[in-house]
């Protein structure tokens, strides 16, 4: 990816979707797919694709349960039940979990935010999650969800959710402050114990 950037540095710094060629490696062009799709840049699925990628590798090597949590973007397989947790900061909605059931194939569970982190959001939520069993698909969606959630407003952050509730999209969350909001297919929402010191903070 970085000798990709070389050749096309508006890969990386450019907020809308980017058409690549071809011969692009494959995880470029799996980010500018679904970036395409989300409608945001490519790079806001760079953390899902890596997390996709490096699952993928584990699971060549003989893993039945394996687990890449990269800053909140999740890639999983499951052999048995699992609980993620959500960080949702400063919002009163704290300490909650989405329990995953096993099932063949990989999941994706991937989390953005305007309150929390370094990354780039235009909104206001302190979580986005979107799960899909397309991990970088759901990276860039969950930009674009955190993107699109700018106030507490309950029927609006449904509008945002039932407009990106594409094909290949199983569910999403948002929390900002006191609301909780669901849309399509979410797990077992379970209440959980964060420890914050735990939490990556890079």
């Amino acid at each position: 990816m970085e000798e990709y950037i070389l050749r096309d540095p508006l890969f990386r710094t450019t907020l809308e979707p980017h058409a690549v060629p071809e011969d692009a490696p494959k995880i470029v062009r799996r980010m500018a797919e679904a970036s395409a799709r989300a409608g945001v840049g490519p790079m806001a699925a760079v953390a899902g694709a890596i997390a996709e990628f490096a699952l993928k590798a584990m699971v060549r090597e003989g893993a039945a349960q394996a687990v890449v949590d990269n800053g909140g973007d999740v890639a999983m397989v499951l052999a048995y039940p699992l609980t993620v947790g959500i960080f949702t900061g400063p919002a009163k909605i704290k300490d909650i979990g989405l329990r995953f059931q096993p099932r063949p194939g990989i999941i994706g569970v991937c989390t953005s935010s305007g309150t929390i982190g370094h990354s780039l959001s235009f909104g206001r939520a302190d979580a986005a999650t979107v799960i899909s069993q397309d991990v970088c698909l759901a990276d860039a969606m969950a930009t674009s969800l955190g993107n699109a959630v700018k106030d507490n407003n309950a029927r609006r952050i449904e509008e945002a959710m039932k407009n990106l509730l594409i094909e290949s999209i199983e569910g999403m969350m948002v929390i900002i402050d006191d609301t909780l909001a669901v849309c399509g297919n979410v797990p077992e929402i379970v209440r959980v114990r964060l420890d914050i010191d735990k939490i990556s903070k890079g």
